[in-house]
């Protein structure tokens, strides 16, 4: 089983979102964990909200920091991903070490919206782009990849978007 880290910097949203797709769909393969380098202390109401109407068990996740998996009693991260929105200007955490890293950029959808149900449209956007990645990464042989093929195909995955999805689908 490899360990997935998703960073971002409030860990509230989009990387609780990660964890939680990674952990469902990776089906005991990868075992996903998130942190923020400025953890906001809570996950995102609306995001716990959205995951609770899709099945999930909502009592795990907490928004924590990254100092959280740090020490030498934390698991070691096989591949750590930043979810944050460079091109909104948002300043990405980097992690030191040497698991793969890659970025894959997702608009925060805690930030959007002032109605409930432009927030939860927001946060089912994310979901959906998140799922995207992820089953892209689900379909890749990691287990026998070199390195550098894997940094290479995480990095790939971090450009697929929704016009990606309507593509495969249609």
């Amino acid at each position: 089983m490899l360990n997935i880290l998703i960073l971002c910097t409030a860990n509230s949203a989009r990387s609780i979102l990660g964890e939680a797709l990674i952990n469902r769909l990776g089906e005991g393969r990868f075992k996903a964990y998130s942190a923020g380098s400025h953890p906001r202390g809570e996950p995102n109401p609306d995001g716990l909200a959205m995951l609770k109407d899709k099945g999930y068990d909502i009592s795990t996740f907490a928004s924590k920091s990254w100092d959280v998996f740090a020490g030498p009693d934390a698991p070691k991260m096989d591949i750590v991903i930043t979810v944050c929105d460079s091109a909104a200007g948002e300043a990405c955490p980097l992690w030191p070490g040497s698991p793969v890293k890659a970025h894959w950029g997702i608009p925060d959808p805690a930030h959007q919206g002032s109605t409930s149900d432009e927030r939860r449209a927001a946060f089912e956007a994310a979901y959906r782009l998140l799922e995207l990645r992820v089953r892209a990464l689900l379909a890749l042989p990691v287990e026998t990849m070199e390195v550098a093929q894997l940094r290479l195909a995480l990095a790939e995955i971090g450009k697929l978007d929704g016009a990606t999805r309507m593509a495969l689908e249609g």
